[in-house]
């Protein structure tokens, strides 16, 4: 009797240590862009590069090649982020970050800063629900260094 009490506090407790369910602040698209900062000022763009090349964290370089450390563990499924900074603007970089899909619905590429509404999709990591893949920090981080990415 005793283990069943036990197991049922360490339930509850388990229950109650999931983290509250993360905000994502609003935003507009406007055209193919989000104009505004999410934070509403520029990220840094030195841990910009530090986080694309986290493969765990925001997961470009599995699917992107680019001017990276590790040319050997890119990926070449997406398109080659060399000069991105030349061809779109903060805004086009913040919305293809933040939603793919809303220019694409075929993408494979993730919505980051979004949370999925169907708690129970088995194609999500219990780790992940209820928030979004990256802060709107790390967004903002993201596009000050995809910025610099100029021939």
């Amino acid at each position: 009797m005793r283990w069943l009490v036990w197991a049922l506090c360490a339930s509850a407790s388990v229950a109650s240590a999931t983290p509250p369910v993360q905000r994502v602040k609003p935003y507009a698209v406007v055209g193919d862009a989000i104009e505004q900062s999410l934070t509403g000022q520029a990220g840094n763009a030195t841990r910009g590069a530090e986080l694309i090349q986290q493969r765990h964290k925001s997961l470009c370089v599995l699917c992107h090649s680019g001017p990276f450390p590790d040319r050997h563990l890119q990926g070449t499924l997406a398109p080659d982020l060399t000069g991105i900074g030349e061809r779109l603007s903060a805004g086009q970089l913040r919305l293809r970050i933040v939603d793919m899909k809303r220019l694409n619905p075929d993408s494979i590429m993730p919505t980051y800063y979004g949370i999925a509404t169907n708690s129970k999709d088995s194609r999500i990591a219990e780790g992940w629900r209820g928030k979004p893949v990256l802060t709107a920090e790390e967004i903002e981080d993201l596009v000050a260094y995809l910025q610099t990415l100029r021939p």
